[in-house]
């Protein structure tokens, strides 16, 4: 993801020399926010179902992407743009960026150091923060912050090194800025990168009372013989799909929207599951950095996309050399059932679906057949990856 003007935004940009393919001709993404205090950063725009047989530790089942009564046509179904988050207007802006900073577009922007490239990467939480607020769940709104940024600069097969922080508010409460910056601390740990510092800035009126804002920054370092840049990706090659915990951090404004007109709060049960809709919409970002650092130690990653706004629809197509898109097997994973809520409670079309949320898969990695069959097989309970489709000739996403 990479977020938060308003609505949740959910992208961000590189502005730095980028690696990757001119494969994309239309950029769906978005503007972040921009933070102001005592210190100025670098802006870093980089960016932020589906599948029929479900390939997991050399088995094999078949689970629906998303329930049938989805809203298939129609005009009645909410949508993002309603929801306040325009990716067309986004898209219209990152096209009049390109003309000042060309080579912006990427999940991370590389940096050249020697005989390696830094990798940096900033995003927010977006308006995830405001069911923070709501449910009082402050610990792992952190551990979000963290891997939204470190899981955008691994698919540049970057290890990240260190992360920066900023938390902004309107009267600093000592106690609840603890909780968050213990969640940044703790993605710190689960992405082995250090929090090298941050900002603290405390600015009167500006927010309401008790709530805070929030952004971070990574840099990470990669060899330039080791880059993940997808140019090698051939027809053939593999998606593996990496299991998310859930929504994550992208597409709140909509989630937000489809609470409102449900008639319930976050306090009451997910309808049949044993959660509320609190735990579940706020359950943390996967960090995937260190299984994905295993994965490309191994060989055969070819390209990586980091799942977050925009969907399979816009996020996979980025790392893909031109003339070649992909095709998703559906019913390939498990949807999480708050996506089926979502969705029914939203009367949400499939399209919208798969363009806003990760529906399950927060990590794609596009690997040759020999690798896909080494990570499939070797899970044996230590992890879960699916064969969720293959690369194909033409351009875009498709579903069969």
């Amino acid at each position: 993801m990479n977020s938060s003007l308003g609505a949740n935004t959910e992208f961000s940009r590189g502005v730095w020399e980028l690696i990757r393919p001119s494969c994309h001709k239309e950029n769906l993404y978005l503007l972040n926010s921009r933070f102001f205090s005592r210190r100025v950063f670098p802006i870093s725009l980089t960016s932020k179902q589906l599948g029929a047989g479900k390939i997991n530790k050399g088995g094999l089942s078949a689970v629906s992407m998303l329930s049938a009564s989805g809203n298939q046509g129609g005009s009645s179904g909410l949508t993002y743009k309603e929801a306040g988050v325009d990716i067309d207007a986004g898209s219209e802006l990152v096209r009049r960026i390109a003309k000042m900073a060309p080579g912006i577009g990427g999940f991370g922007g590389l940096f050249p150091l020697g005989d390696s490239y830094l990798v940096a990467g900033t995003d927010g939480v977006g308006t995830k923060l405001k069911l923070a607020f709501e449910t009082g769940i402050h610990e792992t709104i952190g551990i979000d912050l963290v891997a939204m940024s470190v899981n955008d600069i691994v698919t540049s097969g970057a290890k990240p090194l260190f992360f920066l922080d900023y938390f902004a508010t309107s009267r600093l409460d000592v106690d609840l800025a603890e909780k968050v910056i213990k969640g940044i601390v703790d993605g710190c740990q689960q992405s082995d990168c250090t929090l090298l510092g941050g900002e603290t800035a405390e600015m009167p009126g500006f927010y309401a009372d008790g709530e805070y804002d929030l952004s971070g920054f990574a840099v990470g370092i990669v060899k330039k013989d080791s880059v993940i840049d997808g140019k090698n990706i051939t027809v053939g090659d593999v998606l593996i799909g990496l299991p998310s915990s859930g929504v994550h951090s992208n597409g709140f404004s909509l989630v937000r929207r489809v609470l409102s007109q449900s008639g319930l709060s976050l306090r009451d049960q997910l309808p049949g599951e044993t959660i509320t809709l609190g735990e579940a919409l706020m359950a943390p970002t996967v960090i995937y950095v260190k299984q994905v650092l295993d994965f490309i130690s191994r060989g055969g990653v070819k390209g990586i996309a980091h799942i977050t706004g925009g969907g399979f629809t816009d996020n996979i197509p980025r790392v893909f050399p031109e003339g070649l898109g992909a095709v998703i097997y559906k019913d390939s994973w498990a949807v999480p059932p708050v996506f089926k809520w979502i969705q029914e409670e939203g009367r949400i079309e499939n399209s919208e679906m798969r363009r806003t949320f990760n529906m399950g898969i927060g990590m794609v990695l596009i690997v040759g057949q020999e690798a896909a069959t080494r990570i499939l097989a070797d899970a044996h309970g230590q992890y879960t990856a699916y064969r969720i489709g293959e690369v194909v000739c033409g351009e875009g996403v498709s579903y069969q």
